[in-house]
């Protein structure tokens, strides 16, 4: 199986590429540089394979459509802005725009690109890793740029979930957790803990869910 992590030069994306490859799986590790994808790609083993890739790039986006001949799992990670300094009622909207370029665009974009390779694959799964505070069932105030994007990537989740079933793609949502990384901050789980949601979505059995959000393997309100 080959899979391909966004953001896997730390953090969650870093540790769902190593369990990936423990797995048996050829694992394309992507970052905005090449040399932190580099880096990250030897202390993850021998079959992991590290591209430059900005979700926010067309070109990189291109590029990396054209250079990838297979892919079974796609996991769209990437995103930034935990705006925690932030209301709705006064949130600088600049600041959401370039969240969501990152947080929806991003993987909405890389999806599309590389849709005929996930049709093409015997397995093909999409997992976007989403938090539960894009949950609108337990929604309050705060983080707005954050918030408001990763609930639209759990909308585009739906979506693309529908439309692919036809095609056995299962499209699902992750909420690996609080977890203690650079974004999530300390005092959150394990980081192993927090990636091992996301594993579990990228190798559903072909019988496995879709159009769905969860956390641990268990569903979440949306």
């Amino acid at each position: 199986m080959i899979a391909l992590v966004t953001g896997a030069n730390r953090g969650i994306g870093r540790e769902v590429a190593r369990q990936l490859a423990a797995a048996g799986h050829t694992v394309y590790l992507t970052a905005r540089s090449t040399e932190a994808a580099a880096e990250a790609a030897r202390t993850t083993g021998p079959d992991a394979h590290p591209l430059r890739l900005d979700v926010t790039s067309e070109a990189d986006i291109t590029a990396v459509a054209r250079d990838l001949t297979a892919l079974d799992v796609l996991v769209n990670n990437a995103a930034i802005t935990y705006d925690t300094w932030q209301r709705a009622t006064d949130a600088d909207l600049d600041v959401v725009r370039e969240a969501a370029e990152t947080n929806l665009y991003g993987p909405w974009r890389l999806t599309q690109a590389l849709l005929p390779l996930l049709r093409a694959s015997a397995h093909p799964r999409v997992v976007n890793v989403s938090s539960e505070v894009a949950s609108l069932t337990s929604m309050g105030g705060g983080t707005p740029a954050y918030t408001a994007t990763k609930t639209a990537l759990n909308a585009l989740t739906r979506m693309l979930a529908a439309e692919l079933g036809p095609d056995r793609v299962l499209v699902n949502a992750v909420c690996p957790g609080w977890v203690a990384t650079d974004m999530g901050g300390p005092g959150g789980r394990p980081v192993a803990e927090g990636a091992a949601s996301v594993v579990w979505a990228a190798t559903l059995p072909d019988d496995g869910p879709t159009g769905g959000f969860f956390r641990d393997g268990q569903p979440l309100p949306w």
